[in-house]
């Protein structure tokens, strides 16, 4: 096992699957889910986008790098009886095949080598619903490595190939105290 996989391993080992909501993107903008189709929790850690994704009557997939993470993933979906096919895979080194998907989420992952594979992997007029840390945040939360962080409109730019059907991303702007603030996020179509 790699110190990333054991990383994510230590981490999800204390949590569980019942107790998380799947991320804002996807919640706010379910309605504009396929009817059917092929879908990818990209990076899903414990599921919480697959789960609600399968509850759209989507054929859903869900890869992490964290074993711990897809065993309970699997059995909180058989539970449940939702069809959701959960796969230990490291996402940096082997990213989804072109013209794969339906659609794909990502949420609170940033590998920018990557971000043009998982792109490609949307078949004609999938997709992609993103959302993901900033650097111009209001408090701490979520990374604190740039790497880790969109730069201003960066979100906007890596989509630049796709037709954008929502963005948002407020950042410093007006009050802090309220909206959508530490994140940007996007749903945006293949064409």
């Amino acid at each position: 096992m790699n110190e990333l996989a054991a990383k994510w391993d230590k981490k999800f080992a204390t949590q569980s699957c019942n107790a998380l909501n799947a991320c804002d993107v996807l919640v706010q903008n379910r309605h504009l889910l396929p009817a059917s189709g092929m879908a990818l929790d990209y990076a899903s850690g414990l599921g919480a986008n697959a789960v609600l994704l399968a509850e759209s009557n989507l054929v859903t997939h869900a890869w992490d790098i964290s074993t711990v993470a897809m065993n309970k993933l699997h059995d909180y979906a058989k539970s449940l009886s939702l069809d959701i096919s959960p796969l230990v895979r490291d996402v940096e080194k082997f990213p989804p095949e072109p013209n794969s998907f339906d659609v794909i989420v990502v949420s609170n992952f940033l590998h920018r080598p990557t971000f043009s594979n998982v792109v490609a992997a949307l078949r004609h007029g999938g997709l992609l619903y993103y959302q993901t840390f900033i650097a111009n945040k209001i408090n701490e939360i979520g990374p604190s490595n740039p790497e880790f962080l969109l730069a201003t409109n960066e979100l906007l730019q890596l989509c630049k190939d796709l037709e954008i059907l929502v963005y948002r991303e407020e950042g410093l702007q007006g009050n802090t105290r309220t909206g959508f603030r530490n994140q940007a996020m996007v749903v945006a179509r293949q064409r």
